[in-house]
Formats: structure tokens, C-alpha cells, sequence
């Protein structure tokens, strides 16, 4: 009996080696670091935006802000799904939600997409 033990408490202590493997999490979100590259100059960076039927809110740089809120960019203006407008001093722009996103161009032939 006692052998047994053995042969499954050695087998197990070298089988846990294999669950310390050095593979990225997939389900881990991107560095912040990596966000800090697409941030546009002058303006904040769009992190979330909340649409409710009673009101609308983005957080831009860490801060929650509402429509006619004023940040270091200029005045929000407009916020939609996807995108908050800012008016500044240089006129109106968009901060996207994902600015690095772009739909694929699909092209459908006879029933298949390509």
C-alpha cells in the first residue's frame, strides 16, 4: 500500500510543473501601457461610456463626465455609443471608445463571404 501512496504522490508533485507553465492568461485585458500609445495629443483618453434612458456618462482619463462637462480637451458636447465629441479651441473631435478597431471589408459572391 504504502509503495502506491508513493508512486501517486510522486506522480502528482511532477505533474503540478506542468500547471506553472509560462503561457500568456488569454483572458487577461492588454497592458495599460499599450492604451497609452494611442492616446491622442492634447485630448484624454476615452476609457467607458454608459448610456441609461435618464443619462449618458463617459469617463474620460479616470473622470466621469456628462454632457456640457468641461475637461483640458474643451467641452463635451456629444456622447454616443462609441465616441465622446469634445469642442476645444481647435474646433470639434471625436475621442473613439476603440480607436484602433476598424471592421474588415467583406466581400459576399454568390452566398459565401470571402
Amino acid at each position: 500500500m504504502k509503495p502506491i501512496l508513493l508512486l501517486l504522490a510522486g506522480g502528482l508533485s511532477i505533474s503540478t510543473g506542468a500547471l506553472g507553465a509560462p503561457f500568456p492568461d488569454p483572458t487577461r485585458p492588454p497592458a495599460p501601457a499599450s492604451r497609452g500609445a494611442e492616446r491622442p495629443a492634447g485630448g484624454g483618453s476615452l476609457e467607458s461610456i454608459l448610456i441609461a434612458p435618464d443619462r449618458r456618462i463617459a469617463v474620460i482619463d479616470g473622470q466621469q463626465v456628462t454632457v456640457g462637462a468641461r475637461i483640458p480637451a474643451g467641452e463635451i458636447i456629444r456622447i454616443t455609443e462609441s465616441e465622446v465629441v469634445v469642442r476645444g479651441t481647435e474646433g470639434e473631435r471625436a475621442l473613439k471608445l476603440f480607436p484602433s478597431l476598424t471592421a474588415p471589408a467583406k466581400s459576399i459572391e454568390k452566398g459565401t463571404a470571402k
